[in-house]
């Protein structure tokens, strides 16, 4: 820490020695689109000279600010896929603004659209602080969800469980439209349509919530951002009468916009579960078999709305959606135990069950912002509220020692209800203001979060289908934190050089209360658990122009995982009574320091970045599994700490008129240190990912596109997940001036996609595979229209 202070303090100490420098600024803007271009490359050159003086780039609002000496200078703006912008410029003492600069599509990648219609797909940007996603440049992602989405991201790892992990860590925070919400805690839900890009930064600054090692991704969705009344609708059919169907409309004035939408998705699905698990206790070995198969319908509706209100410098807006899902699961169990030594059948059973479930969802914001005639300076307030009620029934035949269930009574039948309630509260304010030569940003903001899981299980009555609460098993479990940030970022721009430092302070106040139990299972100091603290996260950015090729940059945080509700619940889970999840209530939060360095290349169609990153953490939290009687008991605990380091490539190229390709590898070590918990919990190894989205422009106006992504092993405190690896294939066309497109997608043709494991501790050794059916096809619609 004392290092970074003293980094802190250099930048200032040389921002003093220019700070008598004059700025030339302005902002980079794509005239077609009327959108801004973020991360666009400025160089300023001498009439003498091939080599730039000075340079930087625009920021995620198109804006740049270079320092420079006065003088006559050549500025050249350029981005990947664009018309370089070439201006001569002279600089006074007082500076310059240049105001918008223009930069037009390159001529052959406009000929080529307008000879053959076909579209250049750009479904990746490299930015200072990560990357952009375009998913309408990604045919797969048509009639998908935002998961979809993310299994195509560079660096993002998408499990089975809908999970999702950022460069090998599991704690991402993912963000809609910048806000904690709801909607976050099940991403299927929110239709691919509906979202305009997803923004990964790897290493936030101070600006951003400290939560969470791995990152943040903040989903943007669709709000209809150009003048006049704008429309899409689009159908999606598809394997087992999948569907997927919505209606996006928007009208915008220069006095307010409104939008709004509506999606219908079907979602039938099945999958299966193999399960085996060899124990040695006192010499007796023994053998744990499991197979699962399940089948899944899901019927979801969403709704979003929301409307801006302009008057002078000021922007009244409301942003909502709402989701109601119902879902009908059924599956069916079947597992034995056996004694290896004799061979015998020590238990065996069939467990058929039958679910209900109820969601619903919404999240609502209001949002004022203020401009000021200087447009580095402004102001935004919001407030939102988030809720997600999720109500589970469940009906389990369970058959005694038998594997077939087919033809036979059950010997009893158990049932549970569920009721788990989430509510997010979030009050924000930021402000930014020009402040000596560079720009203060500033802001506070409290979450308030509280999580209500009741549950039932027992034994169902046949006469009147009533649940009797087994008190082992039932409880209700509360869990409410607040978290209250105050944070500040300076940042400003050198010759060649911008920089900002940051720090933010969050107060952290939790409970948790576990209540309706059998209080012989849980020890007394475990009923109820509360937890008060500050932290300070201090960040540090830095990038460096080398000409108008080559930027370097470098990035400091430090960061914080805190437990989620879900993992401090200490009552045993016994839904599946071989394989018992249990909570840790006194389990800790995690500490993250991270750095990262990088180098990004931009040339004609052509952009290469480089990053190599390493994280420690302390008091990593790790699942750990522990056998005792043939039953397997699974819960969160703390470790000692685990570090993790690696380097990443991602390019994007435009290698001729008529073929793109994207493409990005990431490759790490984790080495893992549970040794307060056992000796034997220590591991370490390598692994990648590595994914590739190529394009290829067809006769007859078809674009084929195909995405291939392969996972490497990767490593737990007890044990490791083993290889995935899939391809998919997409074709589209447009009609009638591009208002129609037709697209097929073929999801995992080789059926190569599914989730194995092992796992492995004192007296046992574990393996397990999941494979949900993946290879599907999908055939869309899409007709978009615009009107004055």
């Amino acid at each position: 820490m004392k290092n970074i202070f003293i980094l802190i303090l250099s930048i200032f100490l040389i921002h003093t020695a220019y700070s008598q420098s004059p700025t030339v600024k302005g902002k980079v803007i794509d005239p077609e689109s009327e959108k801004v271009i973020p991360f666009a490359q400025i160089a300023f050159y001498k009439s003498d000279s091939k080599m730039p003086v000075t340079g930087g780039s625009s920021d995620v609002n198109g804006s740049f600010k270079v320092a420079i000496s006065p003088g006559d200078y050549k500025m050249i703006v350029s981005f990947v896929g664009y018309k370089d912008n070439e201006q001569n410029i002279t600089v006074t003492k007082s500076g310059l603004n240049v105001g918008e600069i223009p930069l037009s599509v390159e001529e052959e990648i406009m000929d080529e659209v307008v000879v053959t219609g076909n579209e250049i797909k750009r479904p990746m940007v490299s930015t200072m602080e990560g990357m952009t996603i375009k998913p309408d440049q990604t045919i797969a992602n048509v009639g998908g969800t935002l998961l979809d989405i993310l299994r195509n991201t560079p660096s993002v790892s998408v499990g089975d469980d809908g999970g999702v992990s950022l460069r090998g860590s599991g704690s991402t925070n993912v963000l809609i439209d910048g806000r904690n919400s709801a909607l976050a805690s099940d991403l299927e839900q929110i239709p691919a349509s509906a979202i305009e890009e997803v923004e990964i930064i790897n290493n936030p600054n101070a600006k951003y919530d400290a939560s969470s090692d791995g990152g943040i991704i903040n989903i943007i969705l669709k709000r209809g951002e150009d003048l006049g009344t704008t429309g899409r609708a689009e159908l999606t059919m598809g394997s087992r009468m999948r569907t997927n169907a919505n209606i996006n409309l928007s009208r915008r004035t220069t006095k307010f916009a409104a939008y709004g939408g509506y999606s219908y998705r079907k979602w039938p699905r099945v999958g299966s579960r193999e399960t085996e698990r060899r124990t040695t206790f006192n010499g007796e070995k023994e053998l744990f078999r499991q197979e699962q198969s399940s089948r899944n319908e899901d019927f979801e509706h969403t709704i979003n709305y929301g409307g801006d209100y302009f008057w002078g410098q000021n922007k009244l807006s409301i942003e909502g959606v709402f989701n109601t899902e119902d879902e009908n699961d059924f599956q069916s169990s079947s597992a034995f135990i056996q004694n290896l030594n004799t061979e015998e059948i020590l238990t065996s059973y069939v467990r058929n069950t039958t679910e209900t479930e109820k969601n619903y969802t919404y999240d609502n914001a209001l949002i004022y912002e203020r401009d000021f005639n200087d447009k580095e300076k402004f102001f935004r307030a919001s407030a939102s509220v988030s809720i997600r009620d999720q109500v589970e029934g469940q009906n389990i035949d369970v058959f005694n020692n038998t594997l077939q269930s087919e033809g036979q009574n059950p010997n009893r039948i158990e049932g549970s209800n569920t009721d788990e309630f989430r509510n997010t509260s979030v009050i924000q304010a930021d402000y930014a203001t020009p402040i000596f030569t560079g720009l203060l940003e500033a802001g506070y903001k409290s979450i308030f979060r509280k999580f209500d899981n009741d549950y039932i299980y027992g034994l169902v009555d046949p006469t009147t289908d009533e649940i009797n609460p087994y008190d082992s098993i039932s409880n209700r479990f509360i869990y409410q934190d607040q978290i209250h940030a105050l944070y500040a970022i300076y940042s400003d721009s050198l010759p060649s050089l911008t920089y900002a430092v940051g720090l933010r302070a969050e107060q952290t106040i939790l409970e948790n209360e576990l209540s309706n139990v059998e209080t012989s299972l849980v020890a007394p100091e475990d009923l109820s658990n509360s937890q008060d603290y500050l932290n300070f996260f201090p960040s540090v950015q830095l990038a460096y122009f080398l000409n108008d090729n080559n930027t370097l940059k470098t990035t400091y945080s430090r960061r914080i995982d805190r437990p989620s509700g879900w993992r401090l619940n200490p009552f045993p889970d016994f839904s599946d009574s071989l394989n018992v999840r249990v909570g840790e209530p006194n389990l800790q939060p995690e500490f993250i320091n991270s750095f990262e360095v990088g180098h990004m290349y931009q040339k004609g169609g052509i952009t290469l970045t480089t990053n190599a990153f390493y994280r420690r953490i302390n008091g990593q939290v790790d699942w750990i599994v522990r056998v005792e009687d043939g039953i397997s008991y699974r819960g969160p605990q703390n470790l000692n700490s685990a570090s993790m380091y690696g380097i990443e490539f991602l390019n994007t190229s435009q290698i001729n008129k008529w073929w793109n390709l994207n493409a990005s590898y990431t490759i790490f070590e984790s080495r893992i240190d549970g040794t307060n918990l056992d000796e034997s919990f220590v591991n370490r190894g390598l692994s990648w990912y590595a994914k590739v989205t190529t394009g290829i422009n067809l006769p007859l106006d078809i674009n084929l596109q195909f995405t291939g992504n392969y996972y490497a092993p990767e490593i737990e405190a007890q044990g490791r997940d083993l290889a995935r690896y899939y391809v998919d294939g997409s074709l589209q066309r447009y009609f009638f001036d591009k208002h129609l497109s037709l697209s097929a997608s073929f999801r995992d043709l080789f059926d190569s996609r599914n989730f194995r494991g092992q796992n492995f501790g004192p007296n046992f050794e574990q393996t397990f595979v999941r494979k949900r059916e993946t290879q599907i096809m999908l055939f869309t619609a899409s007709y978009n229209f615009k009107a004055d």
